[in-house]
């Protein structure tokens, strides 16, 4: 019995050291030129606007197409449970914010992380671009990277929302669990 409590005592904390370091590799953005900025989807208010953490993820990304870090963003969504098209909606906030239509590119069909990634990786294969920039939440960092790393596409930086809200305690565990099975199952 002692055995099997110092056991999950080690196990309990290797995850806490997990839930660490993805927080801390999430806020230490890394900003690099690259082809294109990559901003994962995430729900639509009821009335059709970005919601709070959609927005700071836009934001993220305004702030690195106007700082001349990627000439193209890259948003993937679908559709929520709200009735909105997410990536419609994020093109219409960086549309209505002076990003020209050209530059945006809308996914529709990234209904999650590893869909937006293999999104992205065929989007650029298609066009012969290479980087991407992340900009999403600072938890999501890490296995978006990832799951774009695995797609083929090399990521260039990342940047995180500026966006903290109570339900990131469920959040960060969370995406320990996705990295982890991110890492064993993708190739």
């Amino acid at each position: 019995m002692r055995l099997l409590k110092l056991f999950a005592a080690l196990l309990a904390g290797v995850f806490l050291l997990g839930c660490g370091l993805l927080v801390v590799a999430g806020c230490s953005d890394r900003h690099a030129d690259a082809d294109l900025i990559v901003v994962p989807g995430n729900t639509v208010a009821p009335d059709g606007r970005p919601s709070p953490r959609l927005q700071a993820r836009l934001d993220m990304a305004l702030a690195l197409y106007r700082d001349q870090r990627a000439p193209l963003i890259f948003v993937s969504g679908g559709l929520g449970r709200e009735g909105f098209d997410e990536a419609v909606v994020m093109a219409g906030y960086l549309a209505g914010n002076g990003v020209p239509a050209a530059a945006i590119v809308v996914d529709s069909q990234g209904l999650d992380t590893m869909a937006t990634a293999r999104n992205a990786a065929a989007f650029m294969r298609a066009r012969g671009l290479r980087t991407a920039l992340v900009a999403t939440q600072y938890f999501h960092v890490p296995r978006t990277g990832l799951a774009l790393e695995r797609a083929g596409v090399r990521v260039a930086g990342h940047s995180h929302a500026r966006y903290v809200e109570l339900r990131d305690l469920y959040s960060i565990p969370r995406e320990v669990l996705g990295c982890i099975a991110y890492f064993l199952t993708t190739a």
